[in-house]
């Protein structure tokens, strides 16, 4: 394997149950395609709940990452060639936005099919724990498939098991120095006790649930 750093994130169990994983990445990347698609025939110069893109930023960020880390699963030594995400443009891509997720999502689910949660996934800089990989991805997909569907007006819910188990994973990595300016997160936000899973998630990665393109 590569010679590069091991980031020892702990999953929690559920991670290591690749019948359940797989199940939750289906049916997430099912509703991200569609609403990637739909995003794509929107206002490319909208808002988004990620004050730093406008829509097209965040397709390009949302499909160019999903398509890496469906290769880095594929081939999760690193011993191929990977796309590079941060050169990926929707624009140049012939495929369209629905297709290009539906790749990744054939390449998740033969990978978790295939026993990838067993071992390390080499990711964009550093190995991981086939369940904290999972974790990790199943989260950011979680919370920018909202993110794409706050911007352009479609629906986003996914299941709350999901929604739980990625919270309880951001919880145990996302520590004060990776939120701010600086970080990879915004400050969290507080929601009510009773909300549902998916707004207890938006709010700890830094999202309000009440985001909306007319009034943020």
């Amino acid at each position: 394997m590569t010679d590069t750093s091991y980031f020892p994130a702990q999953a929690p169990a559920s991670f290591s149950d690749a019948p359940a994983v797989r199940a939750w990445f289906a049916a997430t990347l099912a509703d991200l395609g569609p609403t990637a698609q739909t995003a794509a025939g929107g206002d490319l110069a909208a808002p988004t709940p990620c004050s730093d893109y406008r829509l097209a930023d965040l397709l390009d960020h949302v499909l160019g990452w999903v398509d890496f880390f469906g290769h880095a699963f594929a081939d999760p030594t690193g011993a191929g060639t990977r796309p590079d995400p941060a050169a990926y443009r929707m624009a140049d891509d012939p495929r369209d936005p629905a297709a290009v997720v539906a790749d990744a999502a054939a390449r998740f689910d033969a990978a978790l099919a295939g026993g990838v949660l067993d071992g390390r996934v080499l990711m964009s800089q550093s190995q991981m724990d086939g369940p904290a990989a999972a974790a990790m991805v199943l989260g950011e997909y979680l919370v920018h498939g909202w993110d794409l569907a706050r911007a352009s007006g479609r629906a986003w819910t996914p299941g709350p098991q999901a929604c739980d188990a990625a919270h309880a994973f951001f919880t145990g990595i996302i520590t004060p120095e990776y939120r701010g300016p600086a970080g990879f997160f915004a400050d969290e936000i507080a929601v009510a006790e009773d909300s549902s899973p998916l707004d207890r998630l938006l709010g700890f990665a830094g999202r309000d649930p009440q985001w909306t393109a007319t009034h943020h």
